[in-house]
């Protein structure tokens, strides 16, 4: 492909996209494939010839189509939302045009410098500690990681070498294998699977601190497990609180772990995957209230901030935290610039070594949405979310199981888990809509997060006539 067939297949693209995001309510939300349906479809290898790029385009619709999730239909109401906007799409169509791998300054200057001036302004969207800022002399600084899970990793690892470090200091010879053993790391039973996932992959304990009866994290819990673990001869060192958890949206009480963790010297990490990007209304700031006593913070703009994946947004107070534990400098990748004390090299900053471009993203958005646009887009979405609770609490059948805060309603039927299962299934087997379930305690609960970056009123209304429709049926049946 030339560059004048590229200019004509680049233009078929976009009206390509354009078409199908315009068109996508009328796509199925859910697909109907089995497992396995799609290797039958495609030769066993790759051609020897090329193909036409018509045959591709038409087995796109024919192969890819019908086995696609379409997450940004406004007809999908499961997970969390996934990021998506124009802007943030002609971005990544340069930051693949430019394609550099910016792992250090001089490996792109703009890809770097970029990155660094759009963490600080969304660092300020969100009235972040200017700690957390790298402006111009600051200690400490943003990074964009590819996901939550990724940050929390990159958090516990740092972690992990500071205590190391200071067991080592305090204990000359102690080695770094009978450090490890008593490392234990700490967040709630509501936290996502990717703590403890992070504990099992740095090689540490982990512990689930039970939550209250609103989900979330107390003081008076994570201080009774750090207690006996202590007298157990076990050494607490990082802590992770979430604010807004996958299932339920819940808090951790930040302002009452925050101040444990900063008299105990445990690192304190801050996973708003979700709800990070509702802070940049100010009605929703008090729910970051505390953040000062965090050593790093992460949220996802890829989720709700129409910055496309991937693009999770991660600050640290000290950045000497992170290059400590992953400052690696083989010849071939120092440049003359790096000890200016001017620059960042963020390949200290993450597990991998190479990144894209991914700030261009940032930059299209928050320019051609500004402030005022991205705080409407989650107000709306937060609207939606109280329309559809307003909705379940005035069917006697049903219930609200959790406080809606954001976007995210829990709710089922009054009655047995089973009875909920069957209703979930029959919710995504008729593929008008599509929900997802999560547990609290012992109740099995329909999760209905506001997604999509075109969903209206008249989406949830329409939703929620068709759950009450397949209740009614699957109550009138009697699947208790």
């Amino acid at each position: 492909m030339n560059a004048s067939e590229f200019r004509r297949r680049g233009k078929e693209m976009v009206d390509y996209i354009a078409n199908y995001i315009e068109s996508i309510e009328g796509r199925q939300v859910y697909p109907s494939v089995e497992p396995g349906y799609l290797r039958p479809l495609i030769p066993s290898c790759a051609p020897q010839e090329p193909d036409t790029y018509e045959d591709i385009m038409d087995d796109v619709e024919k192969i890819i189509m019908p086995g696609v999730t379409h997450w940004h239909s406004p007809r999908f109401f499961a997970y969390f939302p996934t990021a998506s906007s124009y802007p943030a799409m002609l971005a990544d169509m340069l930051c693949g045009a430019i394609g550099c791998i910016g792992f250090s300054w001089a490996a792109s200057p703009a890809c770097t410098e970029l990155e660094t001036v759009m963490l600080d302004w969304l660092g300020k969207m969100l009235r972040l500690p200017p700690a957390f800022l790298a402006e111009e002399a600051g200690a400490g600084g943003g990074v964009i990681q590819g996901s939550a899970s990724e940050a929390t990793l990159v958090a516990l690892l740092a972690a992990r070498s500071r205590a190391t470090r200071q067991l080592q200091a305090a204990q000359p010879g102690l080695p770094e294998a009978a450090v490890l053993e008593k490392l234990v790391a700490y967040a709630s039973d509501q936290a996502h699977c990717s703590v403890e996932r992070a504990a099992l992959i740095g090689g540490v304990k982990f512990r689930a601190i039970p939550s209250d009866g609103k989900f979330a994290m107390r003081a008076s819990a994570l201080t009774g497990a750090l207690e006996r673990d202590r007298a157990a001869g076990l050494v607490p060192f990082f802590v992770v609180a979430t604010l807004g958890t996958t299932s339920c949206c819940s808090f951790d009480s930040i302002s009452e772990v925050g101040p444990i963790c900063d008299r105990e010297n445990l690192w304190l990490h801050i996973d708003a995957a979700y709800a990070g990007s509702a802070f940049i209304c100010p009605e929703f700031r008090h729910l970051l209230d505390g953040v000062e006593f965090a050593d790093s913070f992460n949220f996802n703009p890829h989720k709700w901030l129409l910055v496309n994946f991937d693009c999770s947004a991660m600050w640290v107070k000290r950045r000497a935290d992170l290059t400590g534990a992953f400052k690696l400098d083989p010849v071939y990748l120092q440049h003359s610039h790096q000890d200016s004390g001017l620059i960042t090299d963020y390949r200290h900053w993450q597990l991998p070594l190479g990144r894209r471009f991914r700030s261009l993203k940032m930059w299209f958005v928050f320019r051609m949405y500004g402030v005022t646009g991205l705080q409407a887009y989650i107000r709306k979405h937060v609207r939606l979310a109280q329309e559809f609770q307003s909705l379940v609490n005035q069917d006697p059948r049903f219930e609200v199981c959790a406080e809606v805060t954001l976007g995210l309603v829990c709710f089922r039927l009054k009655g047995s888990n089973t009875l909920n299962e069957h209703l979930l299934d029959r919710i995504n087997s008729a593929r008008e809509i599509h929900l997802v379930p999560c547990r609290l305690r012992d109740k099995f609960v329909l999760r209905f997060a506001i997604c999509s970056r075109t969903v209206e009123s008249a989406h949830v209304q329409r939703a929620w006539e068709h759950i009450q429709g397949l209740a009614a049926a699957l109550l009138e049946a009697g699947q208790a």
